[in-house]
């Protein structure tokens, strides 16, 4: 008697020692304050405006209504959105699916069943005996959710959804900015082909002068060459600036969702341009729910967070209800009599034992996508106040850029115009007229290329501030898990 005493001692220690715990398992991430990353600096040069967040519509601040047909029929029909919603919609049916595995199921079934007998079989020892089984039956199963692991299952499919719709509202914005930037591209193409004109134009005139200097014997057949030589690459970048103009009106159609042929019927754009340009005064505290990238981050931390839960209390006891009910008769056998009826049920406690490591593994998994989810997080936060600082730094040099490159044009300009009139007249200098020329081109050039930039650079900066997104976002997003 003592030895089976001692060895049911033994084999209760070896079982509890076995128990799958959850002991020593937790999350590293935490999650940043937006107001711990330093930007003040960065940021204290921006003018503050309190209606300064971007409406949802920010594009037509750039003044060309062209541009809003062009990106409104660019979100009805380009597959980066479709590709965008159709991951909602499965995010979406993933929560009903989470949902179902919250409620009881119940099953029906029906059958009937033709058989004969072999002689084997038979007890009479006859064999060839026919029958027909009928049956009619229901079953019943529900799991309880004693420590709400399906609760949290549901609700982690709930923030993926989430995650997924904001996901959506990002590539909008995305979409939209790209194709703006695009229209700007493809507007600056334009302006340098109508430079390029001008340059062809400007060269023609001075060809004629250089012909006609020539053939009176004033200038060298050197001089006339030189003068010949400046047509042609002034044709040449001619060549090239439409061919950039082709290859704009081809990103842009397809940001559209057209092929390459709907370049042709984009008309001639307008030189766009951003409106003054302010921060709003609450950066960067409500960035956090003006960024659908930051909204989305912070869903699949609040995601994660319940996969932690659900990881959790697969280490607990679990209690399971199981019924089943109806009927079997032979052929002419009363159905529903008493004799055919049937039933049975019974509850079912499981506890976890020894599982070789596998919830451990489990759990282990979903608090390493934690702290991924809150390492994204922080990243996406970082990233955004990066976006913002460089373009408000980048906008402020650009406007003392573009200030000076005007009086840089403004000067060759002047200065064209006089070397032309001094060489018509006979009485300038060949090479100085040249070299005016040259620098009028380039600083013409140079003013069109700073000044896309800056409108490019405007278009970067309304979409780092959300470009019109608003949405509060989980309020427990980016709590941490306490370490059990």
């Amino acid at each position: 008697m003592p030895s089976r005493i001692h060895l049911l001692s033994l084999c209760s220690a070896l079982v509890l020692a076995g128990c799958a715990m959850p002991n020593g398992l937790h999350t590293q991430g935490r999650a940043l304050d937006a107001s711990s990353l330093a930007s003040q600096h960065t940021l204290s040069g921006a003018t503050l405006s309190s209606a300064h967040w971007p409406a949802v519509d920010w594009w037509n601040t750039l003044g060309d209504r062209q541009l809003d047909v062009i990106i409104r029929h660019a979100l009805q029909n380009s597959p980066d959105l479709q590709v965008a919603d159709a991951r909602a919609r499965q995010a979406s049916a993933s929560v009903l699916a989470a949902e179902a595995e919250r409620l009881p199921t119940l099953d029906a079934n029906a059958g009937m069943t033709r058989s004969r007998n072999a002689r084997v079989d038979d007890p009479n020892g006859m064999g060839k005996q026919y029958g027909t089984l009928r049956t009619l039956s229901a079953h019943f199963n529900y799991t309880f959710d004693l420590w709400g692991g399906q609760r949290a299952a549901w609700e982690a499919a709930v923030g993926r959804a989430n995650a997924a719709e904001v996901d959506r509202q990002a590539a909008r914005l995305t979409l939209a900015a790209d194709v703006a930037r695009a229209y700007n591209t493809y507007g600056h193409a334009w302006a340098l082909v109508s430079l390029a004109e001008l340059d062809l134009k400007r060269t023609k005139t001075m060809l004629d002068l250089a012909s006609r200097r020539y053939n009176a014997g004033l200038d060298s057949k050197f001089q006339y060459q030189q003068t010949e030589s400046l047509e042609a690459s002034a044709e040449a970048t001619l060549t090239d600036a439409r061919q950039q103009v082709r290859t704009a009106g081809i990103r842009l159609a397809v940001l559209m969702g057209q092929g390459p042929d709907g370049a042709e019927r984009l008309p001639r754009p307008k030189l766009i341009a951003p409106e003054s340009v302010s921060l709003p005064p609450q950066l960067p505290a409500e960035l956090l729910g003006r960024r659908p990238d930051l909204v989305a981050a912070r869903w699949r931390v609040e995601a994660a967070t319940k996969d932690i839960k659900v990881s959790r209390t697969a280490f607990y006891p679990n209690l399971n209800l199981t019924a089943a009910a109806g009927t079997k008769s032979l052929l002419g056998d009363a159905f529903f009599g008493a004799p055919s009826r049937y039933f049975s049920i019974g509850p079912a406690l499981s506890l976890p034992i020894f599982d070789g490591g596998r919830r451990r593994a489990d759990l282990a998994g979903s608090n390493a996508d934690y702290d991924l989810a809150v390492a994204q997080y922080n990243q996406s936060l970082v990233d955004a106040l990066g976006d913002i600082g460089d373009a408000i730094s980048r906008l402020a040099s650009m406007e003392t850029q573009i200030q000076q490159q005007r009086r840089a044009r403004d000067i060759a300009q002047a200065s064209w115009d006089s070397a032309m009139e001094r060489y018509s007249a006979g009485i300038g200098n060949y090479i100085d007229a040249l070299s005016v020329e040259q620098q009028l081109i380039q600083s013409e050039r140079e003013l069109a290329s700073i000044t896309a930039d800056r409108t490019d650079t405007a278009i970067l900066l309304m979409q780092a501030l959300g470009g019109g997104y608003q949405n509060s976002g989980p309020s427990t997003a980016t709590s941490t898990v306490a370490a059990n």
